[in-house]
């Protein structure tokens, strides 16, 4: 039977947790309760209790209540339950886990189900799924569901949603349990897209795929390239199709949809194959359009959509960001190669476009190339970055560093030259 774990503050949610835990048995799972509360234990056996929760955080149960920190509390609970829901899910005895709380109890759980990795099915009902649910899901696989109602007893309305809540994460544990077929058997592509970089984007994936890998392609609008680099670091993601770095344009100048300033130095500092390019850094985007800072407004705007806006990247913002992505692919590595579109880095960037810019882009290129270290490869390609030529250009090299990286990665088989015992683990094999 697959089994679900059931994390909270037992403390306070008791009556909650065993409502949860009736209906997913009832749904054909086994349980394992973990109490991450303070303050006591519910009226009945709990699997693993909040004093084990406090000692695998390093810390004593006893100490901690007489210090009455619940700040203080809160976080060391959330470490220890981490620790612990990754323990369960290396034994093999976590096929989806499942919480409920306010705002402290979803601080504590959403911290566990972070800690798992992507498609181990992770469930959340909180107060707080109605708002700003960053903080909580960050860049991993969390379904949170609003409970509408607070977690305070089994009502008309909790009855319904907490119960929706057990049947779905049953359902997702067995598949879990059951495993998908076809996954894991081929090497595996993070790719990044903008709407102004589909086309070219599309025509490197479609060769990609035809050539046996999978492709995972991610919406460059910050939380996208997030989560592709935490896929990279996990393990899911053996190879960087990076054409859309336009969330990094919107860490130098400003913009909305930033994904941080370590963005584009995952595959570098893991050894994984790259091809990088420029696609969308002609925009600076803000999300809502009255968001763009006054500083802005005398700039050239263009309304992408209702909800973005999108302001051209100036000569300045160009040195800057030529600069700085030069600075990050020369720590890199893995095998790389950038690719420079010379017409243009999105459909907005192309002659005729809102955003020629011819100026603005020669000092990007120039930049770029000024701060490049001679020993990464370099291909300028006089097209723009949408051109069929210039996605398959990418997906070619991409497909001819992966095959050297993935060769190098494997050692010889017991009896062969090298006596090695075993072969490194490489994610996938494309045409034998």
């Amino acid at each position: 039977m697959a089994t679900v774990v059931l994390l909270g503050t037992l403390d306070t949610k008791g009556v909650e947790y065993a409502f949860l835990k009736e209906r997913i048995e009832a749904a054909g799972c086994t349980v394992i309760t973990i109490n991450v509360g303070i303050l006591g234990d519910p009226d009945y056996e709990v699997d693993i209790s909040r004093r084990d929760v406090a000692k695998a955080a390093g810390a004593d149960i006893d100490t901690m209540e007489a210090e009455k920190d619940r700040g203080a509390a809160v976080t060391t609970m959330a470490k220890g339950a981490a620790t612990l829901v990754q323990g369960l899910f290396a034994d093999g005895r976590l096929d989806g886990l499942l919480g409920a709380g306010g705002s402290g109890g979803t601080s504590i759980i959403s911290h566990a189900m972070r800690s798992l990795p992507v498609g181990v099915p992770k469930m959340l009902v909180s107060t707080m799924a109605s708002g700003d649910v960053r903080p909580y899901v960050g860049a991993t696989d969390i379904a949170m569901m609003y409970s509408v109602v607070d977690i305070a007893g089994i009502n008309a309305i909790s009855r319904q949603i907490l119960g929706n809540a057990a049947v779905a994460v049953a359902a997702m544990a067995r598949s879990y349990a059951a495993g998908i077929p076809g996954s894991g058997d081929k090497p595996v592509v993070g790719a990044t897209m903008y709407g102004t970089t589909t086309p070219g984007v599309e025509a490197a994936r479609a060769w990609l795929e035809a050539a046996g890998y999978e492709v995972l392609v991610f919406h460059a609008t910050g939380p996208g390239g997030r989560s592709m680099e935490a896929l990279m670091k996990s393990g899911h993601i053996s190879a960087s199709l990076d054409i859309t770095t336009t969330e990094l344009m919107d860490e130098v100048a400003g913009g909305t949809m930033t994904a941080g300033p370590d963005r584009l130095e995952m595959a570098g500092a893991l050894g994984l194959p790259q091809v990088v390019s420029l696609g969308a850094v002609d925009q600076i985007t803000f999300s809502p359009p009255d968001a763009v800072p006054v500083a802005f407004l005398g700039r050239r705007l263009y309304a992408h959509n209702p909800t973005v806006t999108l302001i051209r990247s100036s000569p300045e913002e160009n040195q800057r960001f030529g600069r700085v992505v030069a600075e990050k692919l020369n720590r890199a590595s893995g095998p790389l190669t950038v690719f420079i579109p010379l017409r243009g880095t999105s459909q907005y960037a192309v002659e005729g476009g809102v955003f020629h810019d011819r100026a603005a882009d020669e000092v990007l290129f120039s930049s770029l190339m000024d701060n490049l270290d001679p020993s990464v490869e370099l291909v300028e390609i006089d097209t723009d970055v949408n051109d069929p030529d210039f996605g398959l250009a990418m997906a070619k090299k991409l497909d001819e560093h992966y095959q050297t990286w993935a060769k190098s990665r494997r050692r010889p088989r017991s009896g062969e030259e090298g006596l090695g015992e075993t072969d490194a683990l490489v994610t996938g094999t494309i045409r034998g």
